[in-house]
């Protein structure tokens, strides 16, 4: 007998069939994704097929499905991003195509850009402050360097935009570009200290070494570790041993680190034989142990004082450790910073991904990640009062030493000498100080001096060490930094 339905029923089962077969397709495809779930219970391998073939289903069900189009590309970056992203680690990301152009300028040595190394957390901070980028260290005579940002500094905005809202490479986006443009910053200092910077972008011409002899001391300023840098450290200890140097003082402060191969090839300046450092991972090709070769350019007699501060990060750390750990070097300054890993960069098709492989340990066996190395003799500049940090933040906005250094290119030191006076009676900051930053306002036009005695109290404190004849002493009593690092646990 044949059953007739009633219009209203019809498009009722209609409605209906449409709901199951909805229910059925969506049934499907979560079941399809709770496979790996089921497959948790097997091997690594079999998880890892099934969750990329999840991945692969999803992509391709969005493409087809999702109420709008969608760029793939689109599609593309959010996966790899979420990728990196969830190994919460800095230091390992998805690299667009625009990351691996600048991360090629950078390697062959020059881009458009202010000079600044950053870092930014993967995270909410800690102290619950906003995600703002922090500042590594400038590297020197650069646009960054000569505006005065410090490391530790935090840029809070850029060209208007607050960085907290920014991932690290819309941050580099901005901050990079056409030279002679200019971006403007606003820079906090501390609790109390912000103010705006406008920087003109310059070509960024990525330095290496300055040396001068101080006395019959020779000064040997390693800025960042590329493939020149041992050829050009090379170059100013021949310098040195021409003018009957004594002994060396090797400033790494502020230097962010560089090429690992670099670092080692540095190490074999200064060490007979020997590790230098080994890195571990459970990738058996990247267990691996650098030792120096025996033949060292700076003979094993000539005392070495090495200056650090917290800008001194990876490569540097690898030399640093090294020479402490040998004992071959004394340590002045601050801690380092603690980067204590190795990445590898890896092209695709355009793109690519930089990801850590390993970690590296020190010739005592102590992995430094977020723990840093610590000085043999530690001498940090005074920091800042909350009333100097107000009369400080009044200077800068004043815009006062800009205006003198515009009027007087060409200051002699006892007009220097004259301004930072007036300067101290108005503002009530320390005279020093002041001489530094108006010599620092005159010197952006400038090669920024070699070093500088006054008011560099780390230096100071370096020659005073080598010149006082206790160097040997201080050496027999420093420890390595697996001794410190015992020490530590057991307190």
């Amino acid at each position: 007998m044949e059953i007739k339905q009633e219009p209203h029923l019809r498009q009722k089962s209609s409605v209906k069939w449409v709901w199951i077969t909805a229910t059925v397709v969506l049934c499907a495809l979560f079941t399809f994704v709770l496979i790996p779930g089921v497959a948790a219970q097997g091997k690594p391998e079999a998880q890892a097929h099934n969750y990329f073939s999840t991945i692969q289903s999803v992509f391709d069900f969005i493409v087809r499905n999702y109420v709008e189009e969608v760029d793939p590309k689109t599609l593309f970056e959010g996966a790899m991003n979420g990728m990196f992203g969830a190994l919460e680690d800095p230091y390992s990301t998805f690299l667009t195509e625009s990351d691996m152009k600048d991360l090629t300028d950078t390697t062959q040595g020059s881009f458009g850009g202010v000079g600044l190394n950053i870092t930014q957390s993967v995270g909410p901070r800690p102290d619950g402050k906003p995600r703002y980028v922090e500042v590594v260290s400038p590297i020197e005579d650069t646009p960054g360097w000569r505006a005065g940002i410090n490391p530790g500094d935090f840029i809070s905005e850029i060209d208007g935009v607050g960085t907290e809202t920014l991932t690290m490479d819309e941050v580099l986006s901005r901050l990079r570009g056409t030279p002679g443009e200019s971006v403007r910053l606003v820079i906090k200092r501390g609790e109390r200290m912000e103010f705006p910077l406008t920087i003109t972008r310059a070509i960024i011409e990525v330095p290496t070494v300055k040396y001068a002899m101080i006395g019959d001391t020779g000064y040997l300023k390693l800025i960042t570790f590329t493939p020149m840098t041992v050829e050009r450290a090379r170059d100013a200890i021949n310098e040195f041993k021409s003018k009957n140097y004594k002994n060396i003082v090797l400033d790494l402060r502020n230097n962010y680190g560089g090429r690992l191969d670099s670092a080692i090839d540095v190490a074999n300046l200064f060490l007979e034989g020997g590790l230098v450092v080994r890195t571990r991972s459970r990738i058996p090709s990247e267990n691996r142990e650098f030792n120096a070769r025996r033949s060292a350019v700076v003979a094993a007699n000539i005392p070495i004082v090495v200056l650090i501060n917290r800008g001194s990060a990876s490569a540097s750390e690898i030399v640093a450790g090294a020479l402490k750990d040998r004992s071959r070097a004394y340590l002045v300054g601050e801690n380092t910073f603690g980067k204590g890993s190795v990445q590898q960069v890896y092209p695709l098709s355009g793109v690519g991904f930089k990801i850590t492989t390993a970690r590296y340990f020190t010739p005592s066996d102590v992995n430094i990640d977020k723990i840093g190395i610590p000085p043999d003799r530690e001498i940090k500049f005074p920091e800042f009062t909350e009333e100097d940090a107000d009369r400080m933040n009044k200077l800068i906005n004043a815009n006062a030493i800009p205006q003198f250094a515009e009027r007087n290119q060409r200051a002699t030191a006892a007009q220097i000498d004259a301004f930072a006076r007036t300067l101290a009676a108005e503002y009530g900051l320390d005279i020093s100080l002041l001489r530094r930053l108006i010599r620092n306002e005159l010197n952006r036009t400038t090669i920024a001096p070699v070093y500088d005695l006054e008011y560099d109290i780390q230096l100071q404190e370096a020659l005073n060490i080598l010149r006082s004849g206790n160097y040997q002493n201080l050496m027999q009593n420093a420890r390595t930094l697996k001794a410190l690092q015992e020490e530590a646990q057991a307190s």
